[in-house]
């Protein structure tokens, strides 16, 4: 295999691929990163056994051919050639990869091409395409509050689904790790009405958001009850998804809450965090005190001290004191664009809601903490 190639394209495309690359691996390929050179572009693959992205760029190839190479070590070098260089590559006979850049020139060890292993994707009958800025908004949206907690493996990524909203057929994304849970509707595309509920794993998640950040086009998404693909421009992610089934979260959304409380939110974001540096960091209590037109929010430790801070809001329900997380009320009201939070409360051991009040497309549940 010989090509050449400009620097800046190699770069973009090794930044996606070896993204995917786990640091420690037992199995050695899975290091690597699969070159195919072909007449005039390069296809660059890696994988984890769950996950593969393939990326396809331009190249001029004068033997054709395939190799590996350490994906993180060559995406380094790559990182650190002089911009605006021509990369040439080329196998040896001896099986070694040798890398060309002005008067740079590294040589490295390759492992064969035939252990690099090949992902099965099966069938894939349900198809559609979303915007990518909607499965951005999704995914912003929704994965702060995916589960870190291994043990509960069906959690550890965003519920994928189709479904109904006051007579209206909506995609959803739903994600909850037991303490929050965030739920985002977009109008569902064409082609979607008849697919599985899928659960997309949290590591599928982020590598999709990097690969669709910059871009503005259309998402193909493809999937099965196993396997989902998503095709953005030249590049194609397939992962293997969450073997097990999402709780029944309708049941999580409270309806019968009355007290409602509209805050500017950015005033209310910078108070939380103010008053919040007191909390203790294991618990990162908060009070909420509403009264009429006012809530004081308040934290106390025994080693800080205690903080009190007090902002003007929309409320004429009767007095109640509620205790959050407060991480977890800086996260909800960071996906806020909008100029005013609305939160929906029963009283201080119930679910609150919290709402963007400009945008109904997402809707946040909060359990409260003792405090």
């Amino acid at each position: 295999m010989k090509l050449t190639i400009e620097r800046a394209a190699l770069l973009k495309a090794l930044q996606h691929v070896q993204s995917v690359v786990e640091r420690r691996n037992t199995i050695p390929i899975l290091s690597n990163v699969l070159m195919q050179a072909q007449k005039s572009r390069l296809v660059l693959s890696a994988t984890d056994m769950d996950l593969s992205v393939t990326e396809t760029v331009e190249a001029i190839a004068s033997n054709t051919g395939s190799a590996t190479a350490p994906a993180h070590t060559l995406y380094e070098i790559v990182r650190k050639l002089q911009d605006g260089s021509q990369v040439e590559i080329e196998t040896g006979t001896d099986g070694n990869m040798i890398l060309r850049a002005g008067r740079s020139r590294f040589t490295l060890q390759c492992l064969p091409v035939s252990d690099f292993p090949v992902m099965n994707d099966g069938d894939l009958p349900h198809r559609f395409q979303t915007a990518a800025s909607d499965l951005k908004g999704l995914i912003d949206r929704t994965r702060f509050a995916i589960s870190t907690e291994e043990t509960r493996y069906y959690l550890n990524g965003i519920f994928l689904h189709a479904a109904k909203s006051e007579g209206v057929d909506v995609l959803r994304g739903v994600a909850t790790d037991g303490h929050r849970l965030a739920r985002v509707e977009l109008p569902l595309p064409a082609g979607a009405a008849d697919m599985p509920g899928v659960i997309v794993p949290r590591k599928t998640v982020n590598e999709l958001r990097k690969l669709i950040d910059e871009s503005d086009a259309t998402v193909d998404v493809e999937l099965s009850e196993t396997k989902i693909r998503f095709t953005c421009g030249t590049v194609t992610l397939t992962s293997k998804l969450i073997d097990g089934t999402f709780p029944d979260y309708e049941r999580v959304i409270p309806s019968g809450n009355d007290k409602i409380m509209m805050v500017p939110c950015k005033e209310f974001e910078r108070a939380v965090d103010r008053v919040s540096t007191i909390s203790t960091e294991k618990s990162r209590a908060i009070k909420l005190a509403m009264g009429k037109n006012s809530l004081v929010l308040s934290a106390t430790s025994p080693d800080a001290g205690s903080a009190t801070e007090e902002i003007e809001v929309g409320y004429d329900g009767t007095p109640i004191e509620i205790g959050f997380n407060s991480r977890y009320l800086l996260d909800i009201t960071a996906q806020i664009g909008g100029g005013d939070a609305k939160f929906v409360m029963a009283d201080a051991g119930s679910p609150t809601i919290v709402r963007d009040a400009a945008d109904e497309s997402a809707l946040y549940v909060l359990m409260p903490m003792r405090v």
